[in-house]
This record gives structure tokens, C-alpha cells and sequence, in this order.
């Protein structure tokens, strides 16, 4: 600071000397951030930066995936659900990780996966059971899927020449999941969706009492074909007479993704 004294001028020392330390200070602050940043940087990118990274890889997984379906390409379908499963973390975002698991399963059965399929379905129903917090519109689908997997499943065996006591547990695990579905849909005033349960519900009663000669020679559905139960005893026994169409047009059943019949 500059002091005037008539015509003579004159630096105040104390005043120079208070701003000098004060800019040697913000000086010694600027480089301490500036040391600091590459520290913050490297914290953020392995902190919450991993999480948005994980987050970009799962959007555009699921991107793939959707698309993967549209053309009914399942195994690039499910090469895309497995690869955002593997970028989402089901403890922090169980809702997600419980959506990409019904997609996954729903395109297994179009894959010639109707075992596997179903296994996953009821352990991601075991899994949404156990969560309080669990969202009550992918359980609904997931009840649904699974028990157009049981329906399928059935079918399958019944092809494959297997008895009652291998195929009745799904055809009866069908049925009941139905009838729930119905009784849900009709409390909270859903009536479509009601009346698309219960045509399921007789399609699963119809399948159980046909015989087996006429079950033969309906069309095949398509999460039937080139499948296997996994339990026939004759792996050469194939069925006779059989079309490979979707079946479902002739009251055979629902739809393998849940949206009914």
C-alpha cells in the first residue's frame, strides 16, 4: 500500500509486507488443489465413477437386448441380459437386477432353454418372496412366466411319452398360479387382464385331461421347439405329426412372456 505525504510517497511496511503473506498464501492453497486433483480424480473414478460406468454398461446391454428380441435373435438376447447382469449390482439395485432376470428368462424359452428357463424363474420368484420391498408388477409377470414355463414344461413331457406323476407337478403348479392370477387381477378391477388368466387357467385344465394322441397333433408352440424337458427316458422318441407353429391360435395356452394367452 502507497502512502502520500504532500509531494513525497512512501510503501507502508507492514500493510506490503500482511499482503504479500496473504498472496504467498492463496498461492501455496491454489497449488495444494492443484497437487490434490489427480488424488480426487483417481477417487472418483474408482469410487462413484465405477458405479456410473457400471450403470452405461447396463443401459446399453439392455439396449441390445431389447433390440436382440424385436428380431428374435435370442442368443444375442441373452448374451446382452447376461452382460448387464454382470454390470448391475443386485444388493443396490435389486429392482433392476430382478427385471433383467425375468428378460433373460423369458428369451431362455424362445432359446431352446425351457428347462433353465423355468429353474431361473423360480428362484427369481424364491428371491422377490424373500424381498419385502420387491415390486409387485415384475412379481405379477414373473407368476405369469412361470407358469407359462410349467405349461410348456408340460406339454413337453407329455410329448416325450412321460407319465403323470413326471408332468402333473407343473400342469398343477400352472393351474393354481392362474387361478391366483385371475383372483388378483379381479379384486383390483383389472378385468382384462382377469379374463386373459382364466382362458389360460382352462388351456392348462384342457392340456392336463387331452390325450396324448391329440396332443400330437396340434401344433407345436414355439418355446417347445427343439427343446427338451430333460427327463424323457427315450431320448429318440420324437413326437409324430408335428408342425412347428405357435400352437396358441387353437387354445393350446399363453404366451411365453407373460401377456397371457
Amino acid at each position: 500500500m502507497i502512502l502520500t505525504f504532500g509531494n513525497k510517497t512512501r510503501f507502508r511496511p507492514r500493510l506490503f509486507m500482511n499482503l504479500r503473506k496473504g498472496t504467498l498464501i492463496m498461492r501455496s492453497w491454489l497449488l495444494a488443489i492443484w497437487l490434490m486433483l489427480p488424488a480426487v480424480v483417481g477417487a472418483y473414478h474408482f469410487g462413484p465413477g465405477q458405479n456410473g460406468m457400471k450403470m452405461d454398461k447396463a443401459a446399453d446391454a439392455l439396449a441390445q437386448a431389447k433390440a436382440a428380441v424385436s428380431s428374435e435373435n435370442w442368443a444375442v438376447a441373452l448374451s446382452a441380459y447376461d452382460a448387464a447382469l454382470g454390470a448391475v449390482d443386485a444388493k443396490t439395485q435389486p429392482e433392476l437386477d430382478y427385471s433383467i432376470r425375468l428378460g433373460k428368462a423369458q428369451a431362455q424359452m424362445f432359446a431352446s432353454q425351457l428347462p433353465e428357463a423355468s429353474s431361473e424363474l423360480e428362484m427369481l420368484l424364491e428371491d422377490m418372496n424373500s424381498d419385502p420391498k420387491s415390486d409387485a408388477k415384475i412379481k405379477m409377470e414373473t407368476l405369469s412366466t412361470l407358469a407359462n414355463a410349467k405349461f410348456y414344461m408340460t406339454w413337453l413331457k407329455r410329448l416325450e411319452g412321460l407319465g403323470e406323476p413326471e408332468w402333473q407337478p407343473d400342469v398343477e403348479n400352472a393351474r393354481q398360479t392362474y387361478r391366483q392370477l385371475a383372483e388378483d387381477a379381479e379384486k383390483t378391477g383389472d378385468l382384462a387382464a382377469a379374463k386373459t388368466y382364466r382362458d389360460d387357467l382352462e388351456g392348462t385344465i384342457r392340456l392336463a385331461r387331452m390325450d396324448v394322441s391329440e396332443l400330437q397333433g396340434m401344433p407345436i408352440p414355439k418355446p417347445c421347439s427343439n427343446c427338451k424337458s430333460g427327463q424323457c427316458k427315450n431320448k429318440a422318441r420324437k413326437p409324430n405329426n408335428i408342425t412347428k407353429k405357435d400352437g396358441r391360435a387353437a387354445g393350446a395356452g399363453p404366451a411365453p412372456d407373460g401377456s397371457g394367452s
